[in-house]
């Protein structure tokens, strides 16, 4: 039987990156504070217009509005990049999020899965554009995250060289489904609650189109934190909202806090239940980065290293969800079966 949800009031602290050269040493404290207790925060006066944000929609709707044999022809590949459709499983629910997307990144594995301009016109250049304006404001971040850490400015920044073929920064295009408003006896799950297992995560959302919440807190939450409370986040335009992921969490040997999010379904009155458009763009280290905290609490590994880490840890929860549900399956129809025959011998 589901839990209710329980919700909480928590303050997303909003940071202005104006006048970012004069001002970074504030900006950094304010930012590493906020890794450090929340998890998640949001940057304004980025420098990125909201006619940009919304000319990437217009580019993504496009796309999306594509028939499935067409996207089809760029199909997702294991290097994290092109189209899926009610693919991806999150072990917390142990079921396809309601949704699909378009990954993108700059550099070598993209060979072959840009969808072409007959289709889209002008979509890699305009996503590229789009792209290299969010990695500009990901590298400022980048450096007040470095210096609340004390390293060099530019200790992360070289570590997501997009100028590199091998770079592995990728953007999302998300499209989520539109959901009934009537109950069909279907459980929905437009993102299942999750942590990012990189760096650093930008998101999108057009206003309106509600759905994501957050549980800061990582050493606190319950597996999944699906007994936790929960805080509703409301987007606003020209607000970027950010949070840490997992290799992050590491990298600053736990200091800053890699947080369980989701996007719920709707399913009570006030809730969006039409189609839901979001972009992410999740800064992840080139393959050969080396990831250690300046305390040393955990041994050296590369980007690549940790990455396949983590994504065989989330495939071995998932593994283990699916066997307790496909077991649950056959002692329910087992169960059934006996009812039945016991039923029938009393006749």
């Amino acid at each position: 039987m589901a839990v209710a949800t329980k919700y909480v009031d928590r303050e997303i602290p909003q940071i202005s990156l104006l006048n970012f050269p004069q001002r970074i040493d504030e900006i950094a404290a304010a930012i590493c504070n906020a890794a450090e207790t929340v998890g998640f925060f949001a940057v304004k006066d980025h420098g990125l217009s909201e006619d940009e944000v919304q000319s990437m929609f217009t580019v993504s709707e496009a796309f999306f509005s594509l028939p499935d044999s067409k996207k089809a022809t760029v199909p997702w590949s294991p290097q994290n990049v092109g189209w899926e459709k009610m693919s991806q499983v999150r072990p917390s629910t142990g079921e396809a999020d309601t949704k699909e997307s378009y990954q993108l990144q700059f550099g070598e594995n993209m060979e072959n899965l840009w969808i072409g301009d007959d289709d889209v016109p002008d979509f890699k250049k305009k996503s590229l554009e789009f792209m290299h304006r969010i990695q500009g404001i990901s590298e400022n971040i980048m450096l007040c995250l470095a210096r609340g850490l004390g390293f060099e400015d530019d200790y992360f920044t070289k570590y997501h060289d997009v100028a590199r073929p091998d770079s592995q920064s990728t953007l999302r295009l998300l499209h989520y489904y539109e959901t009934p408003k009537t109950n069909d006896g279907i459980i929905r799950h437009r993102a299942g609650a999750h942590v990012d297992w990189g760096f650093l995560t930008l998101l999108f959302q057009r206003t309106g189109q509600s759905g994501l919440e957050i549980c800061p807190g990582r050493e606190a939450v319950t597996e999944h934190a699906l007994g936790d409370a929960w805080t509703k986040v409301e987007f606003e335009p020209g607000v970027i909202v950010c949070n840490i992921g997992d290799l992050l969490m590491s990298w600053s040997d736990d200091r800053f806090k890699s947080t369980y999010h989701r996007v719920k379904a709707p399913c009570e009155e006030g809730d969006y239940f039409g189609e839901r458009y979001s972009i992410a763009f999740f800064n992840q280290p080139v393959k050969d980065a080396i990831i250690q905290g300046p305390n040393k609490k955990y041994p050296v590994v590369t980007g690549e290293e940790f990455t396949r880490a983590a994504m065989n840890r989330n495939f071995g929860i998932l593994k283990e969800k699916l066997a307790a549900k496909e077991k649950e399956k056959e002692l329910r129809e087992a169960k059934l079966a006996t009812s039945a025959a016991q039923v029938q011998a009393a006749a």
